[in-house]
Protein backbone atom coordinates (compact mmCIF):
# COMPACT_ATOMS: atom_id res chain seq x y z
CA UNK A 1 0.00 0.00 0.00
CA UNK A 2 1.23 3.53 -0.56
CA UNK A 3 0.16 6.52 0.63
CA UNK A 4 0.93 10.47 -0.65
CA UNK A 5 -0.38 13.69 1.50
CA UNK A 6 -3.66 14.76 -0.38
CA UNK A 7 -3.80 19.17 -0.61
CA UNK A 8 -7.10 18.83 -2.18
CA UNK A 9 -8.32 16.98 0.27
CA UNK A 10 -7.07 19.55 3.27
CA UNK A 11 -8.48 21.99 1.02
CA UNK A 12 -11.92 20.51 1.06
CA UNK A 13 -11.82 19.82 4.72
CA UNK A 14 -10.71 23.07 5.70
CA UNK A 15 -13.85 24.31 4.07
CA UNK A 16 -16.26 21.69 5.60
CA UNK A 17 -15.11 22.59 9.05
CA UNK A 18 -15.53 26.35 8.34
CA UNK A 19 -19.19 26.18 6.48
CA UNK A 20 -20.01 23.24 8.90
CA UNK A 21 -19.52 25.80 11.80
CA UNK A 22 -17.34 22.55 13.42
CA UNK A 23 -15.67 24.93 15.82
CA UNK A 24 -14.26 22.14 17.74
CA UNK A 25 -12.09 20.69 15.05
CA UNK A 26 -8.75 22.48 14.23
CA UNK A 27 -8.42 21.46 10.57
CA UNK A 28 -4.77 22.47 10.93
CA UNK A 29 -4.31 19.38 12.98
CA UNK A 30 -5.90 17.14 10.21
CA UNK A 31 -3.14 15.30 7.98
CA UNK A 32 -4.61 14.11 5.05
CA UNK A 33 -3.58 11.65 2.51
CA UNK A 34 -4.33 9.36 -0.44
CA UNK A 35 -3.83 5.55 -0.15
CA UNK A 36 -3.47 3.31 -3.35
CA UNK A 37 -3.70 -0.55 -3.07
CA UNK A 38 -5.59 -0.68 0.00
CA UNK A 39 -7.86 -4.26 0.11
CA UNK A 40 -10.08 -3.33 2.70
CA UNK A 41 -13.90 -1.95 1.84
CA UNK A 42 -13.61 1.18 3.32
CA UNK A 43 -13.80 4.16 0.81
CA UNK A 44 -12.22 6.71 3.76
CA UNK A 45 -10.92 6.30 7.33
CA UNK A 46 -9.93 8.77 9.91
CA UNK A 47 -6.77 7.50 12.61
CA UNK A 48 -6.36 9.16 15.75
CA UNK A 49 -3.27 9.61 18.08
CA UNK A 50 -4.39 8.50 21.20
CA UNK A 51 -3.60 10.75 24.55
CA UNK A 52 -0.71 7.72 25.39
CA UNK A 53 1.26 8.54 22.02
CA UNK A 54 0.82 12.89 22.54
CA UNK A 55 2.32 12.33 26.27
CA UNK A 56 5.09 10.17 24.51
CA UNK A 57 5.79 12.47 21.54
CA UNK A 58 5.08 15.58 23.81
CA UNK A 59 2.54 16.65 21.22
CA UNK A 60 -1.50 18.14 20.57
CA UNK A 61 -4.16 15.70 19.55
CA UNK A 62 -4.37 15.26 15.61
CA UNK A 63 -6.28 13.13 13.06
CA UNK A 64 -5.08 11.51 9.62
CA UNK A 65 -7.70 10.97 7.28
CA UNK A 66 -6.80 8.79 4.30
CA UNK A 67 -9.18 8.85 1.05
CA UNK A 68 -8.64 4.99 -0.36
CA UNK A 69 -8.06 6.73 -3.97
CA UNK A 70 -9.69 3.16 -5.73
CA UNK A 71 -12.81 4.10 -4.38
CA UNK A 72 -13.19 7.68 -3.15
CA UNK A 73 -12.20 9.13 -6.64
CA UNK A 74 -14.30 7.37 -8.37
CA UNK A 75 -17.45 8.69 -6.12
CA UNK A 76 -19.46 11.84 -7.65
CA UNK A 77 -18.32 14.68 -6.06
CA UNK A 78 -21.48 15.13 -3.53
CA UNK A 79 -20.72 11.69 -2.39
CA UNK A 80 -17.06 12.12 -1.73
CA UNK A 81 -18.72 15.26 0.15
CA UNK A 82 -20.70 13.27 2.38
CA UNK A 83 -18.20 10.50 2.99
CA UNK A 84 -15.68 13.46 4.09
CA UNK A 85 -18.32 14.76 6.50
CA UNK A 86 -18.28 11.47 8.12
CA UNK A 87 -14.56 10.93 8.44
CA UNK A 88 -14.99 14.34 10.38
CA UNK A 89 -17.91 12.98 12.51
CA UNK A 90 -15.78 10.68 13.91
CA UNK A 91 -13.98 13.48 15.79
CA UNK A 92 -15.43 14.10 19.24
CA UNK A 93 -16.23 17.35 20.47
CA UNK A 94 -12.69 17.75 22.60
CA UNK A 95 -10.48 16.88 19.80
CA UNK A 96 -8.63 15.15 22.26
CA UNK A 97 -7.17 12.34 19.50
CA UNK A 98 -9.45 9.62 20.29
CA UNK A 99 -12.59 8.55 17.88
CA UNK A 100 -16.48 8.78 17.61
CA UNK A 101 -17.71 5.31 17.03
CA UNK A 102 -20.54 4.92 15.01
CA UNK A 103 -22.86 3.69 17.76
CA UNK A 104 -22.90 6.05 20.48
CA UNK A 105 -25.69 7.59 23.14
CA UNK A 106 -25.85 10.57 20.59
CA UNK A 107 -25.88 8.14 17.28
CA UNK A 108 -28.07 5.20 18.69
CA UNK A 109 -27.67 3.39 14.63
CA UNK A 110 -25.63 3.55 12.13
CA UNK A 111 -28.82 4.98 10.12
CA UNK A 112 -29.42 7.47 12.30
CA UNK A 113 -25.29 8.76 11.96
CA UNK A 114 -26.21 8.33 8.08
CA UNK A 115 -28.67 10.77 8.70
CA UNK A 116 -26.22 12.99 10.48
CA UNK A 117 -24.35 13.13 7.84
CA UNK A 118 -27.25 13.73 5.16
CA UNK A 119 -28.70 16.58 6.98
CA UNK A 120 -25.17 18.50 7.42
CA UNK A 121 -24.80 17.88 3.68
CA UNK A 122 -27.95 19.43 2.87
CA UNK A 123 -26.73 22.26 5.08
CA UNK A 124 -24.21 23.49 2.91
CA UNK A 125 -24.55 26.89 0.70
CA UNK A 126 -21.59 25.59 -1.33
CA UNK A 127 -19.76 22.36 -2.37
CA UNK A 128 -15.77 22.17 -1.24
CA UNK A 129 -15.15 20.68 -5.04
CA UNK A 130 -16.97 23.65 -6.17
CA UNK A 131 -14.31 26.35 -6.02
CA UNK A 132 -10.87 24.34 -6.08
CA UNK A 133 -9.00 27.88 -5.84
CA UNK A 134 -9.93 27.98 -1.57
Amino acid sequence: MKWTTANDITKRIKFLVKELDLKYISSGQIHTFRSYGSSGRATARIWSLPTIWQQALNTSPAYCLEVISERFDKLKPDDQERVLIHELLHIPKTFSGALVPHRTHRHRSFHHYHDTVESLFKSLKNRSYANPSR
